[in-house]
């Protein structure tokens, strides 16, 4: 785990290494191990590391190879890099251990084509030198971050949103598309876009390419098909469940490459107890599994939790936290947010991994397995209907505001003249390559929505504190898999079927078939006290209403109704808009 940054210039521009600096600066949480740049003349680079794979200074970065003309920074992990490694051992002279030399070796064996041999999460930049080419490269599944600013002459990019506001000169202005998507889809603002009408995200499993004078091109290299393979059209739900239980044993073995060790966070639901059941399959030992919760009734699934870990005797940590640690660190949580989420587990992840980070540097987590197996309560409308009624069933499931909704909260000016949320959703579902329904709606939960949500919610509040989560749910082999099974394997039982049909060969039938739970936190989710008086204060601040950006009668009502949910998320109206404007305060965006 590691943060990148860095500037391109066009046209015989001279790249700012001060600014660089000022990037890899804020970004020393996410590397809290070492530091290092390159000044390239039109290009410069700065990392910051985090030590995981080949702990000594050959892995430093950015890394050189002056011999093949290449220079390179990376944030992630490769995990089939032994194996690429041996691959290219007859053709390059390597200098280290590190995950990051095979990749610069990957790329001068296979040019753009280097990202379809690697198996892991990655985002990288990699200039090579004597064709005056810079190639961006993000992983399949977006589980790394990389965000763009680029202006007339000059494109900036680092590992969070924070890193390039630091370097000053980034439009800050609102993008109105962007506002209308935080506010409709549970505060997710798909790539490219970004609440700042200066900054764009790399799309997930996208290869950019930058010419020295300007010229851009890019691709997506990967957009696995959610239709029927004839290659499995005999298979019996038998052999669905037994190829699933291998796809996830591959994953999860290879979440296990590291020079550290890697523990698991054990929420005590199906995903993550499966996780520690199959670790404990391949012969992990001494696996530490943390679990934390709220002091107080409903606080906290530690009685689950407890059991997986003493059915696998792992070396478990009871990590409770209590109430009054968290309205002192909200802040510091959605400061640390590389865009705002207002998702209530946003903070526990927060001091869960401050804890965590203080005994493994990284860990395997359950994210991804609701999306791709059909798992929360808004997939099962869409297992009944037909295809053409994907988007307005989906839509009415996940909705949290209508397009009347949005005109009665925002300032006029603030308005779009059209839908752009309803045409994003449109586009994501209609578009073909989905047999049912309820493959269009994992489609672009997966590949649209996901990467957004709780994919970047887990990299931000790690990173925090310099702690790598890898997430096997998301395994390319096993995602491409699942896209393929069929739908009513995955949406029986109440959802993740086929993945339940895993779980009971391990695990006790009452952690099955339990209700499915979500991260309890009480003060989010009564919104009393001294939380209320945060959102309340927020949303009324002298910033807020010179911002414009929500109409004042609208701010009142929320105020007066602090307790009103959305009918989509069923989250809280008022902490939805209030995380927004503490975000924005709090980074000094005007």
């Amino acid at each position: 785990m590691c943060g990148i940054a860095g500037e391109i210039t066009f046209s015989s521009g001279r790249a700012d290494p001060d600014a660089v600096e000022r990037m890899s600066a804020v970004l020393e949480p996410r590397g809290p191990d070492s530091g290092g740049s390159w000044d390239g003349g039109w290009v410069a680079l700065g990392h910051r590391r985090l030590k995981v794979i080949d702990l000594s200074d050959g892995g430093a970065q950015p890394m050189v190879d002056e011999d093949l003309g290449l220079a390179l920074v990376f944030n992630g992990c490769i995990y089939n890099h032994r194996e690429l490694r041996r691959e290219l051992e007859p053709h390059y002279r390597f200098t280290s251990q590190s995950d990051t030399d095979v990749v610069l070796k990957a790329y001068h064996r296979w040019g753009e084509d280097f990202v379809h041999h690697l198996v892991g999460m990655f985002a990288i930049v990699l200039v090579d030198i004597a064709a005056r080419r810079v190639v961006l490269a993000r992983d399949r599944l977006g589980i790394k971050p990389l965000y763009l600013a680029q202006s007339r002459g000059r494109l900036r990019f680092a590992s969070t949103l924070p890193a390039l506001l630091a370097a000053g000169d980034v439009d800050t202005e609102l993008d109105a598309a962007a506002v209308a998507h935080y506010l409709t889809l549970h505060s997710i603002v798909p790539a490219p876009t970004t609440l700042l009408r200066g900054v764009r995200k790399l799309p997930a499993a996208t290869v950019r390419v930058l010419e020295a004078d300007g010229r851009q091109r890019e691709h997506v290299y990967w957009s696995p098909s959610y239709e029927r393979d004839p290659r499995h059209a005999d298979w019996t739900r038998e052999d669905w469940r037994e190829a699933v239980r291998d796809a996830l044993r591959t994953a999860v073995r290879r979440r296990l490459v590291a020079d550290v060790p890697v523990g698991v966070l054990l929420s005590g639901g199906l995903d993550s107890s499966l996780l520690v059941a199959l670790l404990a399959e391949e012969g992990v030992q001494d696996l530490q599994t943390f679990s934390t919760g709220f002091s107080g009734p409903g606080g906290d699934e530690f009685e689950y939790s407890d059991q997986v870990a003493d059915a696998y005797g792992t070396h478990h940590h009871r990590l409770p936290i209590p109430p009054e640690e968290l309205l002192p660190a909200l802040p510091d949580a959605v400061r640390a947010m590389t865009e705002p989420m207002s998702s209530h587990d946003v903070a526990a992840f927060f001091l869960l991994s401050r804890v965590v980070s203080e005994h493994v540097r990284v860990v395997q987590s359950g994210q991804g397995a609701d999306e791709v197996f059909a798992g929360y309560r808004y997939h099962q409308p869409a297992a009944t209907v037909e295809r053409e009624q994907a988007l307005p069933v989906f839509a009415d499931a996940f909705a949290d505001r209508s397009p009347g909704d949005l005109a009665r909260a925002l300032m006029p000016s603030r308005l779009l003249e059209s839908d752009v949320t309803g045409e994003l959703l449109a586009d994501a579902i209609d578009r073909p390559g989905a047999a049912s329904a309820l493959d269009a709606v994992l489609r672009a939960d997966t590949h649209l929505l996901m990467i957004d949500d709780p994919v970047k919610r887990v990299d931000s509040m790690t990173t925090a504190w310099g702690l790598e989560a890898r997430v096997p749910f998301l395994d390319q082999d096993l995602v491409e898999l699942a896209a393929a099974c069929p739908p009513e394997l995955k949406a029986d039982q109440g959802g993740k079927g086929i993945l339940k049909d895993v779980a009971r060969a391990v695990l006790p039938a009452p952690l099955i078939d339990r209700p499915k739970g979500y991260f309890p936190v009480p003060l989010l989710a009564q919104l009393e006290g001294p939380v209320l008086e945060l959102a309340r204060d927020a949303v009324t601040a002298p910033e807020a209403r010179a911002r414009g950006l929500f109409r004042p009668e609208y701010i009142d009502e929320l105020v007066e109704h602090p307790r009103d949910v959305l009918p989509g998320s069923k989250g809280s109206e008022l902490w939805q808009v209030a995380v927004l404007e503490l975000w924005l305060q709090l980074h000094g965006i005007r």
